[in-house]
C-alpha cells in the first residue's frame, strides 16, 4: 500500500505524467529566471519586466475560458500531448536564437507571449486530465497536491540552477537546457495509455457554453468567494516575482546567483505547504487554511519588502511562497471537490484566469510602480491588501459553509470546509 502521501502514485499513468514534468518544470524556471535577468540586464528597466510578465500572462486570462469549454468536449489526452509539442518548439526558437546570439528584448517578449498561448490551452485541460489519470475522484485531491509538489520542487531547483548557469555560461545554455527537457515530456506521453471519461454529447454553442460557465461559477458562493479571493493573491502578492531582479540589484546590491537563492526559498515553502497539503483527504477544513494562508503570505510579504539583509529576506519569502501556494491548491481541491462534472473544464478555467490570468495586471502594474515609487512600496502595499482579502473572506466563512454543506452530504463527506 502507497504512503497516504503518495497514493495517487499508485496509478501508472499518473506516474509517468508526473516523470515528464518534473523535467520540463525544472527547465520552465531555468527558462523563466533567465530570460527575466537577460532582459534586464539588457535594458535596466523594470516597467519592461512587467511588460514581460504581462505578456505571458495576458493570453492566459483571455484564451482560458475558452479552453476551459473546450476541455468539456475534446479528447484530453491528445490536446495536452499537442501542447507539449508547441511549447518544445517554443523553447528550441528562443535557446536557437540566444545561441546565435540574435536574441533581442522583443524576441523575449514575443516568444513569452506565445508560451503563454500554449499554456493557456494547456492548464484547463490539464486540471480536468488529472481525472482521467488517477481514473476518480478518490485519489483526485491528493493527485492535485503531489502535481503542486512536483511544481514547486521545479520552483526551487530550478532558479538556484539557472542562477550558477548564467554565471558559469550565459542564459542562453538555460534556454538550451529547458528545450532539452521536453524530451522527457514527449516520451512520458507517449507511454501513457488513459481511458477516457464518457461525456455526453453536447451542440451547445461556444457563448452560451461560456455563459453557463460563468453563471454557475457566479450563482455558488462558495466559488465566488474563493475565485475573488485568489484574483486578490494573483494580483496583488504574485507581482513580487517579476520585481526580484529589481529587488536583488537595487536593494540588496546581489547579482544571479543570489536571485536564484532567493526564488528558491520562495519555492522552497511552496514544497512544504504541498507536503502538508499531501496528507489531507479531502478538502474539510481548507477555508479556515485559506484564510491563514492569504493572511501569512500578505503579511510576509509587506515584511520582506522592507527587510534590511537577504538572510531576514530568505525565510519570509518561504512563508509568501508556503501562503500562495496553500491558497491555490487549497482553492483548486474545494473547487475540483464540489464542481459538476459536465462543468470542470469551464470551472477550472476560470480558476486559471483568476490565478494565472489575473498576473500580467499585477505585473503590469507593479513594475510602473516600482519604477516611480521603488520596490519596497509596491511590494508593501500588494501585502497589505491580500491580508484585507484574508480578513473579508473569514467574515464571509459561515455563508461559504452553508452553501457547500448539500454538496459535501451528497458526496459523503462527513464535515464541511471551514
Amino acid at each position: 500500500m502507497p504512503l497516504p502521501a503518495l497514493r495517487a502514485l499508485q496509478h501508472r499513468n499518473f506516474r509517468l505524467f508526473l516523470t515528464g514534468q518534473i523535467f520540463a518544470l525544472v527547465g520552465y524556471w531555468i527558462q523563466m529566471v533567465a530570460q527575466s535577468w537577460l532582459l534586464y540586464r539588457l535594458t535596466e528597466s523594470a516597467t519592461l519586466l512587467g511588460v514581460l510578465a504581462f505578456a505571458s500572462s495576458l493570453p492566459i486570462l483571455l484564451l482560458s475560458p475558452v479552453a476551459g469549454w473546450w476541455a468539456d468536449r475534446c479528447n484530453l489526452h491528445r490536446t495536452m500531448f499537442a501542447t507539449q509539442v508547441l511549447e518544445l518548439l517554443q523553447a528550441a526558437t528562443l535557446a536557437g536564437l540566444a545561441l546565435a546570439g540574435i536574441l533581442a528584448p522583443w524576441h523575449i517578449i514575443t516568444l513569452a507571449m506565445l508560451l503563454g498561448i500554449l499554456v493557456a490551452i494547456e492548464l484547463p485541460i490539464r486540471h480536468a486530465y488529472l481525472l482521467e489519470l488517477v481514473e476518480g475522484k478518490e485519489d483526485l485531491p491528493n493527485a492535485i497536491a503531489l502535481t503542486s509538489l512536483m511544481a514547486n520542487s521545479g520552483r526551487m531547483v530550478g532558479p538556484a540552477l539557472a542562477g550558477v548557469l548564467i554565471g558559469v555560461f550565459s542564459e542562453a545554455h538555460c534556454f538550451l537546457i529547458n528545450a532539452l527537457t521536453y524530451i522527457a515530456v514527449v516520451v512520458s506521453f507517449l507511454m501513457i495509455r488513459v481511458r477516457p471519461q464518457p461525456r455526453e454529447p453536447s451542440k451547445q454553442r461556444l457563448l452560451a457554453g461560456l455563459r453557463e460557465g460563468f453563471a454557475y461559477s457566479w450563482n455558488l458562493l462558495p466559488i465566488r468567494a474563493l475565485l475573488l479571493t485568489l484574483m486578490v493573491v494573483a494580483l496583488l502578492a504574485t507581482p513580487y516575482v517579476p520585481l526580484m531582479p529589481v529587488m536583488v540589484r537595487e536593494v540588496f546590491s546581489g547579482d544571479a546567483e543570489q536571485m536564484g537563492f532567493l526564488m528558491s526559498a520562495s519555492g522552497g515553502g511552496a514544497i512544504c505547504g504541498t507536503l502538508y497539503l499531501a496528507s489531507r483527504r479531502n478538502a474539510r477544513g481548507m477555508i479556515r487554511l485559506i484564510i491563514a494562508a492569504v493572511l501569512a503570505a500578505g503579511t510576509a510579504l509587506a515584511l520582506f519588502a522592507n527587510a534590511p539583509s537577504v538572510w531576514l529576506a530568505l525565510p519570509l519569502l518561504s512563508v509568501v511562497g508556503f501562503g500562495i501556494l496553500v491558497t491555490s491548491v487549497s482553492v483548486n481541491v474545494i473547487l475540483q471537490t464540489i464542481v459538476d462534472d459536465d462543468k470542470r473544464g469551464r470551472v477550472m478555467s476560470l480558476y486559471t484566469a483568476a490565478f494565472l490570468g489575473m498576473t500580467p495586471f499585477g505585473a503590469l502594474a507593479a513594475g510602473a510602480l516600482a519604477d516611480v515609487a521603488g520596490p519596497r512600496l509596491t511590494l508593501t502595499l500588494g501585502g497589505l491588501c491580500c491580508v484585507t482579502a484574508a480578513l473579508v473572506l473569514a467574515r464571509q466563512r459561515h455563508a461559504i459553509r452553508a452553501g457547500v454543506r448539500p454538496i459535501y452530504e451528497r458526496l459523503g463527506i462527513a464535515r464541511t470546509p471551514g
